[in-house]
């Protein structure tokens, strides 16, 4: 079974940095899409960035490129998301999210299959 267990977030002030880890396992990931999404009060839930676990090839939210990257540790089975110079704007809560190989368009999150239950991330003014 499928789990994927994000942690890393918390309350900082804007300007700071944080990195967020989501442990994966219960499978092998090879040649799976790893993505990370985040979701606002009251808003829907928004493409942050993806990577392919085996080739390593990344692509990140044009709005977020610069700020945020995502890698992954094969060792350790866990991908991370490094958020630098965070704004107010980022506050939400960031999923971790594992989408079989194949499919097309994995900005969308009905391309995934096994999500994380969260982690809060809130950026103070």
């Amino acid at each position: 079974q499928v789990q994927l267990v994000e942690s890393g977030g918390g309350l900082v002030q804007a300007g700071d940095s944080l990195r967020l880890s989501c442990a994966a396992s219960g499978r092998t990931f090879s040649g799976y899409v790893m993505g990370w999404f985040r979701q606002a009060p009251g808003k829907e839930r928004e493409f942050v960035a993806r990577m392919w676990w085996s080739s390593a090839i990344t692509y990140v939210a044009d709005s977020l490129k610069g700020r945020f990257t995502i890698s992954r540790d094969n060792a350790k089975n866990t991908v991370y998301l490094q958020m630098n110079s965070l704004k107010p704007e980022d506050t939400a809560v960031y999923y971790c999210a594992a989408g079989r190989p194949g499919l097309s368009d994995y900005s969308v999150p009905a391309r995934y299959g096994n999500w994380g239950r969260g982690t809060q991330v809130t950026v103070s003014s």
